[in-house]
C-alpha cells in the first residue's frame, strides 16, 4: 500500500499535542497586576473580559510563544497509538484569522516536536478535511467535522472544558482508557 492510500488520522494542536491552555495561563498570570484578582480559566461560552482577550492577542502574537508550547501527554499517548496502527498522520489547526504570526510559529513547533516533513493543514474549517480519525478537544470542531462523516471517529482529549460533551461516535480519552482507543482506532484502521 502506497502512503497516499494509508487511512488518516487527523491531529489537532492546541490543547491536544501541545498545552495551548496551561502555558496561556502561565502567560496571562506573568502580565497580571498584583491587585488583580488571579487569572481564571474561561470555559462554556462564558465571555472572556475584554482587557485579557487583549492580553492573549499580545501573548498569541509571539512566534516564539508558539514554538515553545510544552508537549500534552494524552495526545502524544493517542499520537503513538496512531503511529503503530500505521495511519497516515496530519496535523489539522486552526489559525487565528489575523495572526499569521501563529501560523508560522505552529508550524514550527511541528517541526521542533514532530519533524519537518509532518504533513499539515491549518485551516478556518476543520469540517472540511477528509481523515478516518479526528484527535481534536474542542467540542464545536469535532461537531463541525462529524457532521459529514458518519463513520468517523473521534478521539477527545479529555479537558475541563469538554467532560459533558457526548457523543456516540466520540471516545472520551483521559488518560485511563488507551485500550478503549486502540481498538476503536483499529477498528477504523482496517474497516
Amino acid at each position: 500500500m502506497k502512503e497516499s492510500e494509508w487511512p488518516i488520522a487527523l491531529f489537532d494542536l492546541d490543547d491536544t499535542l501541545c498545552d495551548y491552555g496551561g502555558a496561556m495561563f502561565e502567560s496571562l498570570e506573568k502580565l497580571r497586576s498584583p491587585k488583580e484578582p488571579k487569572t481564571r480559566l474561561y470555559g462554556n461560552g462564558e465571555q472572556i473580559p475584554y482587557y485579557l482577550e487583549q492580553r492573549m492577542n499580545l501573548i498569541r502574537r509571539e512566534e516564539d510563544w508558539w514554538v515553545n508550547l510544552p508537549k500534552l501527554q494524552l495526545g502524544w499517548n493517542i499520537l503513538k497509538v496512531a503511529k503503530k496502527l500505521d495511519f497516515k498522520i496530519i496535523i489539522l489547526s486552526k489559525g487565528p484569522r489575523r495572526n499569521p504570526v501563529a501560523y508560522s510559529g505552529k508550524k514550527k513547533w511541528i517541526d521542533k516536536n514532530l519533524g519537518y516533513d509532518t504533513d499539515v493543514i491549518l485551516t478556518q474549517d476543520k469540517g472540511l478535511v477528509y481523515g478516518r480519525v479526528l484527535v481534536d478537544d474542542f467540542p464545536p470542531y469535532i461537531e463541525s467535522w462529524l457532521k459529514h462523516r458518519p463513520r468517523g471517529l473521534v478521539i477527545m482529549s479529555a479537558n475541563k472544558r469538554n467532560k459533558n460533551f457526548v457523543h456516540p461516535q466520540v471516545i472520551r480519552y483521559d488518560g485511563t482508557n488507551i485500550e478503549e482507543v486502540w481498538s476503536a482506532m483499529k477498528k477504523a484502521r482496517f474497516r
